[in-house]
């Protein structure tokens, strides 16, 4: 028997495409554009926007004879075991390549933001606990372990990790993003793309791009930023993700910037993502993104125009539906509408991809290879660690905390006694679960009241939940004070109830007008510190909430977001002192609940000053984090070294644990430009270490400092150095600074390429 080229993997992916798709017809083309979402709901709530009004309806039976691009959330969509969902995904498979003409399956994608959405698979702590841990290395390894269950159900493409910038903390989605720094955001962004691709699971950067900049933090609003924003904060994380994570697929995002929807946008999805960047992956439409530009950004006037922009643009994958690039597109390329070149461009790409992932191969086989253990104990084991690394101590200014281990404990609030208080609004209990409330969790998910318990056996723990997240509801109040009149410490649990669309207070969809804690909280808060017990308030949160209101109120202060299924046993470790907090805020929490937004990256004007009596500074700055022991930093270094603007400079630091047992200290580098062409963020983060120490250790590190990290988009768009004073500040937060070094950049103005360096790159030891 004679295998056709295309079947043949000793060829190269090129050539063997380029032989299919000289075989396929229009139809069969188009076919390999689009995904379908089997099982999707299109009545009640959803799981996606305007998904009842968007879904399209099909004939499966006679829709795979032409085959089909991807599967949509075989495992996402509603609880299955695992196991089972695997052997129904297998045969899925199995039925669309005997049904087309040549045999080829679809890709298989799911949601992994926060673990595999999934019943029974791991609920690992979301991207904004990510950015609290500032440690790539480990968030790596979590995606990883990610990557080997998608696969091992037989999912080939993982829809993560978002790498959206906070601008405006209001945002409902802010629990998604990493944090409120590009470089932050990057970092973290690339190592979990590297994590997730290690395992041979197609990795999908969003939202490309904008799409956290809307006006007024609504989901979905128009974003105003201008070029050099939009430059220097928002693309930088997606350009790090791609050039060292090496992601294979863009996610387009839904937002239009100044006009222009991104869907439909050459410039971006083309010009600057292909031509410049040279990505050679896939680019997929978020959901119903493509019929939006129809629907909602009314750019097109049917679903053909839409598939006609969005094609023209460089969207190759239609998701999850073929409301425009189905029937509408081939009978608009049969009408000379729209170019068939533009087809076969997608195409191409669609099944270079496929051939990559061995889905050409006559050998492939959608069978499970092993058994599957989506909340395996070693992910249980990396969930704990990364909730502890993330948790953040905000302030223990009177030593409040550890708690004693006998002592009389009132536990208060309506996250305490709370499982889903742990969980992000894409964690399948949260995101799929609140739909099905006869079925079991799935995963074993500890409360902070529980743990707690567990914790401190020896100590008398009470409980109140004193009211709801959300609703106005006082009632409960009464009891709450009760049990911390009777307590030598109260330990407030509050926070958000992650949820979609309006359905929670954090998550997609759930955006907020100010900062201040949801439904009655606040005032609950003020009634038990009216006691006069110290109150150690811990908030489970999907954004930061001002707190000044308590400032100097509060016996301690303890941060996390949504810390996942093993999030319980951190935080009350924490407590205890069983683990010393060594999380550091990735987004700064403000004194006020309005005057917003606000981030720490500001130029001068955007700084307290004495023409506005709005004061934006933060009460917790980006950066900042407390723990139970003491470090002290060291610096030997001459001080205003030329450069010239094609430089490098060495800066070392000595650090050492002056307490009396183990620590982590996050060691961070921050640009000060004094004098630019164009107005520069009073500082940005540039490089960061965490660096774990025993009792009297100390560690040398040392940054090496390149001139390119503090280039920037000019008033001509273009990139560059310019000489000039620099400063480097060694600090502990982006407001508490620990050593200064000048440098004076020297010679021409320099343009940078693509090429350019955009990591700080860090050493350890001599």
């Amino acid at each position: 028997m004679t295998t056709a080229p295309w079947r043949d993997p000793a060829l190269p992916a090129a050539a063997r495409v380029d032989d299919l798709l000289a075989r396929m017809t229009l139809e069969e083309k188009t076919a390999q554009l689009y995904g379908v979402w089997v099982g999707a709901a299109t009545d009640g709530d959803g799981v996606a926007p305007l998904q009842r009004e968007m879904t399209s309806d099909y004939d499966w039976d006679e829709l795979i004879t032409l085959g089909l691009g991807q599967l949509t959330r075989s495992f996402g969509t509603a609880p299955v075991d695992p196991e089972l969902g695997a052997q129904a995904l297998a045969r899925a498979q199995r039925r669309i390549a005997a049904a087309g003409r040549f045999g080829i399956p679809a890709v298989a994608h799911e949601e992994c933001l926060a673990g595999f959405t999934a019943w029974g698979a791991t609920a690992y702590p979301v991207p904004l606990a990510w950015g609290a841990s500032f440690d790539p290395g480990l968030v790596e390894e979590m995606a990883r372990r990610i990557g080997a269950d998608l696969r091992s159900a037989g999912v080939h493409q993982g829809l993560a990790p978002v790498l959206d910038v906070v601008r405006d903390p209001r945002w409902g989605r802010v629990e998604e993003t990493i944090g409120e720094d590009p470089y932050l955001v990057g970092t973290i962004g690339a190592a979990y793309v590297r994590g997730l691709e290690s395992a041979g699971v197609v990795a999908t950067l969003k939202h490309f791009a904008g799409y956290a900049s809307s006006v007024g933090a609504r989901n979905l609003a128009p974003v105003r930023a201008g070029v050099r924003e939009f430059a220097d904060v928002t693309l930088p994380p997606f350009e790090m993700a791609l050039r060292e994570g090496g992601a294979r697929s863009v996610m387009a995002a839904y937002n239009e910037t100044d006009g222009v929807p991104a869907t439909a946008d050459p410039r971006l999805l083309t010009e600057l993502l292909r031509d410049e960047w040279q990505f050679t992956g896939t680019v997929v439409a978020d959901y119903f993104g493509i019929g939006f530009l129809e629907t909602l950004h009314r750019v097109a006037g049917s679903p053909a125009q839409a598939a006609h922009a969005a094609l023209a643009a460089g969207i190759d994958v239609e998701l999850p539906t073929l409301k425009c690039y189905g029937k509408p597109l081939v009978e608009a390329v049969r009408a000379g509408e729209i170019p068939e070149s533009l087809v076969d461009r997608a195409a191409r790409r669609v099944l270079l991809q496929k051939a990559e992932l061995g889905l050409l191969d006559e050998d492939w086989s959608p069978e499970p290879t092993g058994p599957i253990d989506l909340d395996s104990t070693g992910n249980r084991a990396l969930a704990r660690q990364l909730a502890e690394e993330s948790v953040v101590l905000l302030d223990n200014p009177d030593g409040v905390l550890p708690l004693p281990p006998e002592a009389r404990i009132a536990v208060v609030g309506p996250r305490a006694a709370d499982a889903l208080a742990m969980l992000g609004c894409y964690s399948f209990p949260s995101h799929v679960g609140t739909h099905h409330p006869e079925v079991p969790m799935g995963i074993d998910i500890p409360t902070v009241l529980e743990s707690l318990r567990a914790e401190l056996p020896d100590a008398k723990v009470t409980f109140a939940e004193g009211c709801d997240v959300s609703d106005p509801d006082t009632s409960g109040f009464e009891e709450a004070v009760a049990r911390a009149t009777e307590a030598d410490v109260c330990v407030a649990v509050l926070g958000d109830r992650a949820g979609l669309f309006g359905r929670g207070t954090s998550g997609e969809g759930c955006d907020v007008a100010d900062l201040q804690l949801p439904g009655v909280q606040a005032d609950l808060l003020d009634a038990l510190v009216s006691t006069g017990v110290p109150v150690v308030l811990v908030l489970l949160t999907g954004r930061p909430y001002a707190l000044g209101r308590w400032q100097g109120r509060l016996g301690a202060v303890v941060q996390a977001f949504f810390p996942g299924e093993e999030g319980g046993p951190a935080v009350t470790g924490v407590l205890s002192g069983r683990v010393n907090p060594s999380g550091r805020l990735p987004v700064s929490v403000p004194q006020a609940p309005g005057g917003q937004p606000w981030t720490y990256l500001q130029p001068p004007l955007g700084l307290a000053d004495e023409v506005s009596n709005l004061d934006p500074t933060p009460l917790y700055p980006f950066g900042h984090g407390r723990s139970y022991t003491s470090f002290t930093w060291e610096v030997t270094e001459s001080q205003s070294p030329d450069i010239d603007t094609n430089g490098a400079y060495d800066l070392p630091v000595t650090v050492s644990n002056t307490g009396d047992r183990p620590g982590t200290e996050v060691v961070q580098l921050y640009l000060h430009d004094p004098v630019a062409s164009v107005t520069r963020p009073d500082v940005r983060l540039i490089a960061y270490q965490r660096l774990e120490l025993a009792p009297g250790e100390s560690t040398r590190l040392t940054f090496h400092f390149h001139t390119d990290l503090s280039a920037f988009t000019d008033r001509t768009g273009r990139r560059v150095v310019e000489p000039g004073a620099l400063e480097l500040r060694l600090a502990a937060s982006s407001a508490d600074v620990r050593h200064t070094t000048r440098l004076n950049v020297t010679g021409p103005v320099r343009e940078l390429g693509a090429e350019r360096r955009l990591r700080c790159e860090v050493d350890l030891g001599e």
